[in-house]
């Protein structure tokens, strides 16, 4: 992207002719004949010393503030994630340090790095590294980034002990759209490092990509983090039709299948392998509780909305001196909830956007944020905050392509949505291998799925249900024994995309396929954009 100087630059070229200017001054004043000859007095001396301590004060403030900082090494001797932007603008930087705060409030261990200060010893010492990386000029990298290219990139790397993640900050309206970042991740993935997920783009700025980056940290984290959205979503009303629980008895968490509908009855267009983001709230229960225990008004309005809608939009206030006597100020102190994500498991043709989630529960037993919201707290008929999140990466190819479809648990939903898309379509050539618990309690979607494979919609069909026994326990372990048929349908053309588990499956599912094809093999596919993965 082509950019004008930043404000940095500009501060400096202005300080320098302010210097310039002084020493001009300065230097005229030395050459007059009566410049002053007599000796300082004992006054000056202290205030030119106390001058030079507080700029050396300054210095060490400033490089204090800015110095490198580590967190410790984790209990089970693991490195900290290491953290690299890759900045023209300093907003790339600004998003590193927002990605650290957001991973160390999930108890993570982090290390921040420019690109510029990671050589190939840090590399081959870090177990998992994400990289924030800007585009600049005509597909070039930042300037601090020449170090790296040219020192590190040319070395012949082994990294297959590496995982990592690239978020792309670009702008679609030049050409080479993030080029850098997908140059980053070519070449990890040519040193033998593996993907976390695919690399996240953002045209400039896109709140919706940054929210979705943002989601993927606490995935990461190991739990989805209830830290404010970096720049909240502006929600649409829509309106809960259904809800119900589809695996009773199963022995895994409980998964609920939940359809909304939009309320002002006019259904939005979107795509199979679209997102949707909910905006939760709290329990009209918990948010009575607190206003009972703070002795509050829930009817009194702020800003043309009750107090009670706006605590239950957001954190409640835990300790007693964090709530303000005025509402008024309650309400500017308040955060935000979070949003949560679903894959769409439904097409616009069916008049709905249809969910399947877990509902997870915290360790004091209270159902999590998003799925306590969808399963718990929310009315019939009631209000649903959504909005809809354009997931390109994921799109299907084109009918006449064939499709194979790879998924576990809550990610039959957004293979389903495919399923059902290619059914409108006519295209049958479809392979599916879906993997769960149980078959009894857990094949999600069952009776579409089969209905679909009776009518030849779906030409190769593979379940597997780990505690149900038989010679496959995984999905990655029924793909291993199929990979002569994986190789041609690869021959003839096929599409791989692969929706469900970030840190079991999906990796599992990547090592068959690259022993399948090769990694130059997997590589083709990749660039070709017909190996792509949803995970979570």
């Amino acid at each position: 992207m082509k950019r004008s100087p930043s404000r940095a630059v500009l501060g400096n070229v202005a300080v320098m002719i302010v210097l310039a200017l002084l020493a001009w001054l300065l230097l005229r004043l030395h050459l007059q004949e009566d410049w002053w000859r007599a000796a300082p007095l004992a006054s000056h001396w202290r205030w030119a010393g106390g001058s030079i301590a507080a700029y050396a004060a300054l210095c060490a403030l400033l490089w204090w503030r800015g110095r490198t900082r580590d967190d410790a090494v984790a209990d089970n001797g693991q490195a900290p994630l290491l953290l690299v932007w890759a900045s023209q603008t300093g907003f790339a930087q600004q998003l590193c340090e927002r990605s650290a705060e957001v991973l160390r409030a999930s108890g993570m261990s982090v290390r921040v790095r420019g690109l510029h200060q990671v050589d190939a010893p840090l590399l081959q010492q870090s177990t998992r590294v994400l990289l924030i990386a800007s585009t600049t000029g005509e597909g070039d990298a930042p300037d601090h980034a020449l170090p790296f290219l040219r020192r590190v990139m040319p070395q012949a790397l082994a990294l297959p002990h590496l995982q990592y993640g690239v978020l792309a900050l670009g702008d679609r309206s030049y050409g080479h759209f993030c080029a850098f970042g997908h140059q980053l991740d070519a070449w990890l993935r040519q040193h033998g490092a593996h993907p976390l997920f695919d690399t996240v783009e953002v045209d400039n700025a896109d709140p919706a990509a940054l929210r979705h980056w943002q989601q993927l940290l606490g995935q990461l984290g190991g739990n989805a983090t209830d830290l404010p959205d970096w720049a909240p979503a502006q929600y649409q009303p829509w309106q809960l039709r259904a809800r119900a629980q589809v695996n009773a008895g199963s022995p895994g968490a409980a998964t609920w299948q939940v359809a909304l509908v939009p309320a002002d009855g006019v259904l939005p267009p979107w795509q199979a392998g679209d997102v949707v983001e909910i905006g939760p709230q709290h329990g009209a229960a918990d948010v009575d509780a607190w206003l009972a225990r703070h002795a509050r008004d829930g009817a009194a309005m702020v800003e043309g909305r009750s107090l009670h809608d706006w605590l239950a939009h957001s954190h409640l206030p835990v300790l007693p001196d964090s709530v303000p006597a005025d509402d008024a100020a309650l309400v500017a102190a308040l955060k935000p909830l979070p949003h949560r994500e679903y894959s769409i498991a439904s097409t616009p043709a069916e008049g709905q956007v249809l969910l399947l989630l877990r509902r997870l529960l915290r360790p004091d037993g209270t159902p999590g944020l998003g799925s306590g919201w969808l399963c718990d707290y929310a009315q019939l008929g009631g209000r649903i905050d959504l909005r809809f999140r354009s997931n390109p990466n994921f799109h299907a190819p084109s009918a006449d392509v064939p499709l194979i479809l790879i998924g576990n648990g809550t990610g039959i939903a957004g293979l389903r949505a495919h399923l059902r898309a290619r059914v409108e379509l006519g295209a049958s050539r479809n392979w599916l291998l879906f993997g769960e618990r149980t078959a009894a309690h857990d094949f999600h979607f069952g009776e579409d799925i089969q209905r679909w494979q009776r009518d030849g919609m779906i030409a190769k069909l593979d379940t597997v249900f780990s505690r149900d026994g038989g010679t496959h326990r995984y999905v990655q372990d029924r793909l291993l024994a199929e990979l002569d048929t994986l190789r041609q349908w690869v021959r003839d053309g096929a599409t791989i995309l692969v929706c469900g588990s970030l840190q079991g499956m999906a990796p599992a599912v990547d090592a068959v396929i690259e022993q399948a094809l090769g990694r130059d093999g997997k590589e083709a596919l990749i660039v070709a954009g017909r190996y792509r993965r949803d995970v979570y």
